[in-house]
């Protein structure tokens, strides 16, 4: 097959890594891609929220199957594009990837589909808005019903707190349009989980867990962020809440939106809060995590472009996945001042260096390729350096050394990742 993966971050290097070890690969494409995705697959200068160049381009190259890794071209309507076009794509039709498109959407669709998760209002005016925080109390979370990059969510500790965000979101614009909308709901309390499960429209089969970090600095501190690293299997995410999780989450959510008339077809990515009176979610997106992707195709065993095939044409019930039951772990590489300003274009040496480590893969996520060859940063998260070990430990162990191989001074990470699994392992639970 020829196949094209649609994005440019550490999630679609991670994809093309997986995919181009495929039997049923020949030919891999990707838009735009980055300067480490050209390693393993033939790089296309498009804008991927063009969507008709995109399916052009697919028509005129003779593309058998588009893999679409960021959320936008999804919400945009791509896949609908290219199945008018006969073209077999994996990923949610628009209608369907309103789930993460518009968060007041998403929730309905919770409450009408009976799914756990906290309590909320829907608002599209700023007094109201107010009366609601003033209503419930703090703490409370006020959040853009709109995509806002994974910016538009804000934990309030106070009722000031919360009139000051929506303030900002729907007064002052600060995500645009993204907050004409607003959704307020319940601060919930637990450990937090990102489960992954992929769905053909019927059913639905479960990936595995992962743990992200979100917050930018050592021991969760500092504002939150794209996402920092990730490790799976997550300790937290037992084989009954697996179970659970699917039963009470996951396949009401896949038959409710077929009942509405949007069949759910792609990956369904259950951000998680586990409390004590179970596991609630807290939101869907509808494409594979950023960091989490990485440590997925590190621990899947089998053929990921049979799986994603098989979502796409409806057939996931012939599919059953081989996991690795290592660890697998990244730690992201960001540029000094992120999430706040950056600065783009210094040079990363160091790479190879980093890729020699034992069970080690530097991912690329914000990258490009200079005049004379050399890497340069081009975002705000950079790299993912990941690696798999028989025990957290083990991979938080590569995972570092290969950090300390890569030459990059104007780069940082946490250097905490997955402090919680280890601190479980040393515990022997």
């Amino acid at each position: 097959m020829k196949v094209l993966v649609v994005g440019s971050g550490g999630r679609e290097h991670a994809l093309c890594w997986a995919i181009s070890r495929s039997a049923l690969c020949d030919s891999l494409f990707c838009a735009p891609g980055n300067a480490g995705i050209a390693q393993v697959a033939t790089c296309v200068p498009l804008n991927v929220e063009d969507v008709p160049a995109v399916v052009q381009w697919v028509k005129d190259n003779a593309i058998d199957f588009v893999v679409v890794g960021p959320e936008a071209p999804l919400v945009l309507g791509l896949v609908d594009a290219l199945a008018d076009e006969g073209i077999k794509a994996f990923g949610p039709k628009a209608g369907a990837a309103a789930l993460e498109g518009s968060k007041g959407f998403m929730k309905d669709v919770l409450r009408d589909a009976g799914v756990p998760t906290a309590w909320y209002g829907r608002f599209t005016d700023i007094d109201s808005a107010k009366a609601f925080v003033r209503e419930k109390g703090a703490p409370i979370v006020v959040k853009t019903d709109g995509l806002a990059a994974g910016k538009g969510v804000i934990l309030c500790q106070s009722v000031a707190e919360a009139e000051q965000a929506i303030d900002e979101m729907m007064g002052d614009k600060v995500f645009g349009d993204a907050g004409n909308e607003l959704v307020i709901e319940e601060f919930l309390v637990g450990e937090e989980a990102s489960f992954f499960a992929i769905a053909d429209g019927e059913t639905a089969i479960a990936l595995v867990a992962a743990q992200d970090h979100k917050a930018v600095g050592d021991g969760d501190t500092g504002p939150n962020t794209g996402g920092m690293g990730a490790y799976s299997p997550a300790p937290v995410f037992t084989d009954a809440i697996r179970d659970q999780v699917m039963e009470t989450c996951i396949l009401p959510t896949v038959r409710h939106m077929k009942a509405i008339g949007h069949p759910y077809t792609g990956v369904l990515f259950c951000g998680l809060m586990i409390t004590a009176n179970g596991p609630k979610v807290l939101e869907y997106n509808v494409r594979f995590g950023d960091p989490e992707c990485q440590v997925l195709m590190m621990r899947l065993q089998s053929d990921v472009l049979a799986t994603l095939l098989a979502a796409a044409e409806g057939r996931l019930g012939d599919i059953v996945l081989d996991w690795s039951d290592d660890t697998a772990m990244v730690v992201v590489m960001a540029a000094e001042g992120y999430p706040g300003t950056y600065v783009k274009g210094s040079e990363i040496k160091g790479l190879d260096a980093a890729n020699a480590v034992d069970n080690a893969i530097v991912f690329h996520a914000g990258t490009k390729t200079g005049p004379n060859g050399e890497i340069l940063a081009n975002g705000g998260r950079v790299l993912g350096v990941a690696a798999r070990g028989a025990t957290v430990r083990a991979a938080q162990a590569s995972a570092y050394q290969a950090v300390d191989a890569l030459d990059w001074p104007k780069g940082f990470c946490r250097r905490d990742i997955g402090w919680r699994a280890v601190a479980r392992e040393q515990h022997g639970e």
